[in-house]
């Protein structure tokens, strides 16, 4: 919990929160490098590559100029709006109004934390996948709503089963979040299961929240859909993207939401309350990411596929057991046989070798006995990370 000043307690609203885990792993490992430690990190979904260079040439050429540092439009410029707009209609065949489905977000989180602000009221409820990224769980509790958690089971491939939520819940849910493809599990969602989705949203009068950032990252022929392509998707939901995945771009904080135009209005209308946009030529290279080629994205998936591989042999030998991947940048595996205290295990695979892996737990309590691997590491200290782990384990 947050530590507490007699004189100036915090809102109750955030009094119970404890700090985000990755914000807390740091201090330890930071605390283990000045002893001495080689700390190899395959924790956090952080990409170690770099954009393309023509989307670092644009940003820097867009900030030499003098007219481009004053505030930008609260939602995005109309060309990066557009540029979403092409981007939707290139890759899903999906025609977005850029003017009223579509707004730009100081990366993806800040939408997903944003999204539960405009639509909870006190008493409604958010229904949240577990595992499942925290600030759906968080958003929630700080806008006053009621948070439920369905299971993401392996027996059900890490898809939620909808028929199983109590009509009694359905009845105050206001927002149903989904992610796919999935972090932490690499689960993978098909169209069919998107129709099903839209269908359950029309009749219990849900808002689909999606969350979409691994879309691009996609392996073996695999090629992930959005929910946007369904019929009807956009009376019912919205759909969260950001580049910080699929152009390596997370430290540039630059995502999108697009869907249902009512939705996105509220977020604009919170959004101007609340920030000031984005610096002017981050919108102007994201312009260029998402218009610009995308072959280098095929070569950037190989390294992440060969990265992939090497976990999964190495967890494998290792004693874990786990599906492979198709698309995102983890691998979700269940500990060896005997083990069922992830942060336990993780803590001490820290200490013993110097490689930090992420606690299943941390993304709910289904995600218990398992742990969760990041790709975006180098190749060579992956391969390190996997040596050690299996000796570690033997």
């Amino acid at each position: 919990m947050i530590e507490t000043n007699p004189f100036l307690p915090p809102a109750q609203r955030i009094s119970s929160f404890e700090p985000y885990f990755f914000a807390a792993l740091g201090k330890k490992i930071n605390k283990l490098k000045q002893s001495g430690m080689d700390v190899i990190r395959i924790d956090m979904g952080s990409p170690d590559l770099p954009p393309a260079d023509f989307i670092i040439e644009e940003l820097v050429n867009q900030s030499r100029r003098s007219d481009t540092h004053g505030y930008s439009p609260t939602g995005g410029t109309q060309a990066f709006k557009q540029a979403v707009a092409d981007y939707y209609l290139d890759r899903f065949e999906v025609n977005l109004d850029p003017a009223n489905e579509v707004i730009g977000l100081i990366g993806s989180k800040e939408g997903l934390f944003n999204l539960s602000q405009v639509i909870l009221n006190p008493g409604d409820v958010a229904l949240v996948p577990d595992p499942g990224y925290p600030v759906y769980s968080t958003s929630g509790i700080i806008a006053g709503g009621k948070v439920v958690h369905f299971p993401l089971l392996a027996e059900n491939d890490f898809l939620p089963n909808l028929k199983a939520i109590p009509s009694e819940t359905l009845e105050k849910t206001k927002i149903l979040w989904l992610n796919y493809p999935n972090n932490p599990t690499g689960a993978i969602a098909n169209m069919s299961f998107f129709e099903e989705v839209v269908l359950f949203a029309r009749k219990h009068h849900i808002l689909i929240a999606h969350d979409a950032p691994y879309v691009d990252i996609c392996f073996d022929g695999y090629n992930a859909p959005s929910l946007m392509q369904i019929s009807g998707a956009r009376d019912v939901a919205i759909e969260f993207n950001s580049l910080s995945k699929t152009y390596n771009m997370a430290g540039w904080r630059l995502g999108m939401a697009v869907g249902n135009p009512d939705i996105i209005n509220y977020l604009f209308t919170y959004k101007s309350q609340m920030d000031t946009s984005t610096f002017g030529p981050i919108f102007s290279a994201g312009v260029k990411a998402l218009t610009g080629e995308q072959d280098w994205l095929e070569e950037r998936n190989q390294v992440y596929k060969e990265r992939r591989d090497l976990v999964v042999d190495g967890l494998r030998s290792a004693g874990f057991t786990l599906e492979i991947p198709k698309a995102a940048i983890y691998v979700w595996a269940h500990l060896p046989a005997g083990q069922t205290d992830s942060i336990a295990f993780c803590s001490r695979l820290l200490d013993e070798t110097g490689v930090s892996t992420t606690p299943g737990v941390v993304y709910g309590k289904h995600g218990e006995g398992y742990l969760r691997v990041s790709l975006g590491t180098a190749t060579d200290r992956i391969k390190e990370a996997m040596s050690r782990l299996v000796d570690w384990n033997r």
